[in-house]
């Protein structure tokens, strides 16, 4: 079952169109789903993510985080329930996403493509604390969190925002600091092919899948590790 959903978030296929050596289709599709609404893959991605940080040295939760958002073009499969984001001229969902320093998922919200970014912030914040158990400190943001009502929204959070701006004088591609991990986990999710665009009926079937390619992610990560210590 759990080899038929990884095939279906990394190929991008339809469930119907499932190789015929895995289970049958409809099974296949409930048993995800029930797994997706019991909030399965939301709680190994931490398990994993703190596992993975203490094989390496760190500490089992971040005390720093990025911040930021991307914009998925929808197809008529996603229903009404997609906005429009005027700013890239994209119809779709917008998926507001907080990473750890080594840029594996912390938090993830969707919502239609037109809600406004600072709005995001807070849930975002609030996420994040709940999920490493308030263990974040600061986060950095791009410039669509300037403002005294980002910056109290994340405080009541205990989280202090370190806003990255481009400089004025540059041009062309620009590596950001700290931002610029995020933009990698971006690049990461885009290899499940299912998540290039949003092709979920679901709010709740989009977030669950994002997590099961992080947990694919951290298990590949894990790899090397776990044949160190054999």
């Amino acid at each position: 079952m759990f080899n038929g959903v990884r095939c279906v978030v990394k190929t991008g296929g339809q469930w119907r169109w499932l190789p015929t050596d895995l289970p049958p289709w409809p099974a296949v599709y409930q048993q995800p789903q029930r797994w997706l609404t019991a909030g399965c893959f939301a709680a190994i991605v931490p398990d994993l993510r703190g596992s993975l940080r203490l094989a390496e040295g760190r500490a089992a939760q971040p005390s720093a985080a990025i911040f930021d958002r991307q914009t998925l073009q929808a197809t008529p499969a996603r229903g009404a329930r997609a906005g429009y984001d005027g700013a890239k001229r994209t119809p779709g969902t917008k998926g507001p996403a907080a990473v750890d320093p080594r840029g594996h998922r912390l938090a993830l919200h969707v919502t239609a493509a037109d809600e406004q970014d600072r709005a995001q912030g807070e849930e975002l914040a609030r996420q994040g604390q709940d999920v490493t158990g308030k263990t974040v400190e600061r986060a950095s943001v791009d410039q669509g969190e300037t403002g005294a009502e980002a910056a109290e929204a994340a405080a009541a959070q205990g989280i202090r925002l370190d806003v990255v701006k481009h400089r004025a004088s540059t041009r062309g591609f620009v590596l950001l600091p700290r931002r610029w991990v995020v933009e990698r986990s971006f690049a990461w999710k885009a290899r499940f092919r299912r998540l290039v665009r949003d092709d979920e009926r679901l709010t709740t079937t989009l977030a669950g899948l994002h997590f099961v390619a992080c947990a694919c992610l951290l298990l590949h990560s894990a790899l090397p590790l776990l044949a160190d210590s054999s």
